[in-house]
């Protein structure tokens, strides 16, 4: 078939959205369909114009404020109208549409081509964030206008499904995310590494994903003066010269990816996300599949991934003694830990990448040949009640006020 994919993000920016798009270009192009690739323009000067055998149409983008390797896509409707009109795709794939995906999913029904939209980032709760509470109504009017007009939306948790549900959007199903569990393994672990950044033999306790504002990783101060432990942040963005001063004696490394990344991932100890607006987050599953339990906020995407005192915890959003307390329970019982590592690391084995593929290409051809969605679907997340460690020692850290969010807002 003909697949014109719009990315509301692309390389050379690495990131969630990203990542999952090349994953299924590598699945298309093994299937040998026809792939367009709409994206924001780049100062890369050296941005592959094929990738994974599908081109790549980059249309003119400027750099969002504070963000500057995000780049949002100007122009109107009539501009990504003639590039799908004389692309004249069967379907078009709207990865994490808001801006350029608005224009294209308006583009695709005046033209009368069918869309498949992905639900992957809860932009409206990012407002409260960045200090822009105001303009969260305003975001999700836009989400929902964009995912009443697709054809059929896919959301990768069930707490996405009920967010969007909750909204009138009922065209909804679901995609989760695949794992590399060949490339993410505990096989991967490396004892060398390990003593490089823990020459005292410390627990490593890590963190992967953007320094951005609303990844909440200023939270991990609440981890300062455990004995016995190294926290270590992989990643970069915006905020990384905030958090090594609010963290200083974290260890950065910077952005990590292919070998290097899974090498590092194995060999944590503990894996923590702060983050309460994840409507997956992927780092968490590559984690498990790497062999480390998690500690992770009890929303959004990780109440689908993490099983309460199973495969790691989950704590209420902004309780940071909480998210202490289970971290000093799994650092500090070392049986405990590899059992709930054991469980992390089979609950993830069958969720590859080509069977999530296999499945997208399935919603491609019902929407091409009209088909309702044909399976029921959850509408609810699994129930891991919200256990709070009994703090056995005094904190040795200041007490963090909880963030508050809007009334509503979710991610």
């Amino acid at each position: 078939m003909r697949i014109a994919i719009v990315a509301e993000s692309f390389l050379p920016l690495m990131n969630g959205v990203t990542h999952s798009i090349l994953r299924v270009l590598d699945h298309l192009q093994e299937r040998g369909d026809d792939v367009l690739v709409i994206a924001p323009s780049t100062q890369d000067s050296v941005a592959s114009e094929v990738v994974a055998g599908a081109f790549v149409h980059r249309v003119p983008a400027v750099p969002l404020a504070g963000y500057t390797n995000v780049r949002v896509a100007m122009g109107g409707v009539s501009r990504v109208k003639r590039i799908l009109a004389d692309y004249a795709p069967d379907v078009v794939h709207l990865a994490s549409p808001f801006v350029l995906g608005w224009r294209a999913v308006q583009a695709a029904h005046q033209l009368g081509i069918p869309t498949v939209a992905i639900y992957q980032t809860e932009v409206p709760s990012y407002a409260a964030r960045y200090g822009v509470p105001f303009l969260e109504n305003w975001a999700w009017n836009r989400v929902e206008n964009i995912h009443l007009m697709a054809t059929r939306t896919l959301v990768p948790s069930t707490f996405a499904l009920n967010q969007l549900r909750g909204r009138g959007i009922l065209r909804v199903g679901m995609w989760r995310r695949g794992v590399d569990t060949g490339r993410f393994s505990p096989e991967k672990r490396d004892d060398g590494w390990r003593a490089s950044v823990a020459p005292n033999g410390e627990r490593i306790i890590g963190y992967v994903g953007r320094l951005a504002v609303e990844k909440q990783v200023e939270d991990l101060a609440a981890l300062a003066g455990m004995p016995g432990t190294r926290l270590v942040i992989v990643g970069d963005g915006p905020q990384r010269s905030a958090l090594e001063e609010a963290l200083p004696d974290a260890v950065f490394t910077g952005f990590m990816g292919g070998e290097a990344l899974a090498r590092t991932v194995a060999s944590f100890d503990l894996f923590v996300h702060p983050g309460e607006f994840e409507t997956f987050c992927q780092t968490i599953q590559e984690a498990m599949a790497s062999g480390v339990p998690v500690v992770a906020t009890g929303r959004g995407g990780p109440l689908d991934l993490v099983e309460n005192s199973r495969t790691g915890w989950l704590y209420e959003p902004g309780n940071l003694a909480a998210m202490r307390g289970h971290v000093e329970d799994l650092i500090g019982d070392d049986a405990k830990r590899r059992a709930f590592a054991s469980a992390a690391h089979a609950s993830v084995q069958g969720r590859t990448w080509p069977a999530l593929s296999a499945s997208l290409v399935r919603h491609y051809e019902d929407v091409i040949a009209g088909r309702p969605l044909a399976e029921p679907v959850e509408t609810r997340p699994r129930r891991h009640p919200v256990v709070e460690p009994v703090e056995t020692t005094p904190r040795r850290h200041p007490v963090v006020e909880p963030v508050e969010t809007p009334s509503g807002a979710s991610r």
